[in-house]
Formats: C-alpha cells, structure tokens, sequence
C-alpha cells in the first residue's frame, strides 16, 4: 500500500505576530511543531500500514525550517519525507497551497513510477483552521474524499472508514485511490525512540521546488490567492461572569434562576 501523508509545521504559541506589510505569519525565534491534527492522520496512517503493509511517504509545504517537523514524522513510523519549498510560494493561502501541493503530488508519483493509493491529512491547521486544503487537494487531483475520519481499516478491497458527524458516526467504503481528512481519534500519537529519533536525525529530506514542477505561478504566492487578509487584531477579551456555589444544587439552580430573571433573559 502506497500512502501519502500532507503535515504543515504551526506554531507551537497562541503569541501569533503577523507582519504588517504583508498579512502574513511571522515565523522567525517561534517554536514550532507538527500540526496536531496531521499527527493523528500520520499515526492513523503508520496503524493502517503496520496491518496492510506499505510505504508512508510525509509531504510539508513550508520553508526550510520545516524540514524538522518532517524529521520528527520519520521517527514515527514514515519511510520518506520531502519538502515543498520555493520563494514563489510564499504568502499562498489555501487554494493556492492545495494546487501547489497537487503538483508536488503528481511529480511524486511519476518519480517513483506509481500512484498514491490513500493521501492522509489532518482536517485543519490550529493556525489557521479552516480545513480547506484537504477537501481542494482531492478537488484539484480528482480523488474520492472522506473527512473527519476518526479511524480506518484496511478490508481487501476497499478502506473502511469510520466518519466522525454531529449525530454520531458514519461506516464509509473508500476505493482506492482516495483522499481522508482526519479528526481526533480515540489513540494518541505513538512517541518516538531513541534509535527512531537518531535515524531521522541523520534522514536527508528531499526538496520540491517550482523548477522541479509543471506550475503555473501566476496561481501561487501572494499573487495567485484569491483570498487576502485585509486586517489582524487581538479580539478583547471581557472576563464578566457570576459564580453560583449555593449550599445545595437545587439553591443554585434557583439563584440562577432569578439572575437570569432580574436581567430580563427569561
């Protein structure tokens, strides 16, 4: 089984500081980590091949400091790892990052001369949260997609693939070759060794860039998202609350009562 893993190195701090100029994230003297949810999606995935058998491959997108974030991928169970990185590609949003990342998909593969059977990625980034890389990646490379799995199995044929929804959980059948977005699962990631910690160390990453690629840039960068962000603030925060600790829940209950009363919400 031949699976693909997309992971984003985040900031590990809520002190996010944008640049004035250009909207974008500064990324300079901040701790940095893999992305919560594209861990889930890696341990999902290295469960997937430790009973199916394969290889796990790790793509980021991001400058050469992520290169790290990769290397720590390795020490969990991923065989390869390359990064995306080019000057062209910095500021790209989500649409143009999922086109970016569908080239680097299609030049993988023909590198090694056979498709992906699944591409794992988590449903969102903490930093930006919008979860909509996954869901354009699949779009841009035309493969069936699942999101917010919270665990997978491998049936002969076809992957099963519990769905994580508002009112409980769906069993999907996915054919191969797809594309699943994945939630929080009920296992945490695996922690590295020492002897996993030291070959990844000394693991040389591979580097994707707009030479290496059939892109057109007008549709990366800053110039080519269509999305921009036009403001970044603070939001205030206005610690205003009652706590009702009566002898009694019952007591509680009717002093809240009559709060929400005298304040005209009930």
């Amino acid at each position: 089984m031949n699976i693909l893993v997309c992971v984003k190195q985040v900031p590990d701090t809520t002190e996010i500081k944008i640049d004035p100029v250009t909207n974008t994230l500064i990324r300079a003297g901040v701790p940095s980590i893999v992305n919560p949810f594209d861990a889930y999606a890696l341990e999902m995935a290295v469960r997937l091949k430790e009973k199916a058998g394969g290889k796990i491959t790790v793509v980021s997108m991001g400058p050469a400091q992520a290169k790290e974030a990769l290397k720590s991928c390795l020490a969990v169970g991923a065989d390869q790892a390359f990064l995306v990185t080019d000057r062209a590609f910095g500021g790209s949003d989500t649409l143009a990052t999922s086109y970016i990342l569908s080239c680097a998909v299609k030049k993988m593969e023909e590198d090694q001369g056979a498709p992906f059977d699944f591409i794992f990625c988590g449903k969102q980034a903490i930093d930006g949260d919008t979860g909509q890389v996954g869901p354009s990646l699949a779009q841009h490379l035309g493969l069936a997609r699942v999101t917010y799995a919270v665990d997978c199995e491998w049936n002969d044929e076809h992957l099963e693939v519990k769905r994580e929804y508002d009112e409980g959980y769906d069993i999907l059948k996915c054919p191969i070759p797809a594309l699943v977005t994945v939630s929080k699962p009920s296992y945490e990631p695996r922690y590295p060794t020492i002897r996993s910690k030291m070959a990844a160390g000394r693991a040389v990453i591979g580097e994707i860039t707009a030479a290496d690629l059939e892109i057109d840039l007008s549709k990366a960068g800053l110039k080519g998202s269509p999305t921009k962000v036009k403001k970044t603030f603070t939001p205030v925060h206005n610690k205003q609350g009652v706590k009702i600790q009566e002898e009694t829940g019952e007591q509680s209950a009717l002093k809240l009562v009559q709060l929400m009363t005298d304040a005209n919400l009930v």
